[in-house]
């Protein structure tokens, strides 16, 4: 009785040249991008919905103020 011969994971794989992978590998990611600059809006509601609320942590500094200080440069001069 024959012997049964286990295969093993390389020969699992798909056997391609690396001209064919880099081909494919191109426009995968050619369709990646596509898909993504088409999409962009749709994909940004999603994360923002799904993106946890930051922390408001009393202690933390606030390192970017939601409103600019003025520039004294910005005021008309009164004389």
């Amino acid at each position: 009785m024959a012997q049964q011969k286990y295969r093993t994971e390389q020969e699992h794989q798909l056997a391609i040249s690396d001209e064919a992978a880099a081909y494919i590998a191109d426009a995968l990611t050619q369709l990646a991008l596509d898909f993504e600059n088409t999409h962009y809006v749709q994909i940004r509601r999603h994360l923002q919905t799904i993106a946890p609320e930051p922390d408001r942590d009393p202690r933390q500094l606030q390192l970017f103020p939601e409103h600019p200080p003025t520039s004294p440069f910005d005021r008309q001069r009164e004389f």
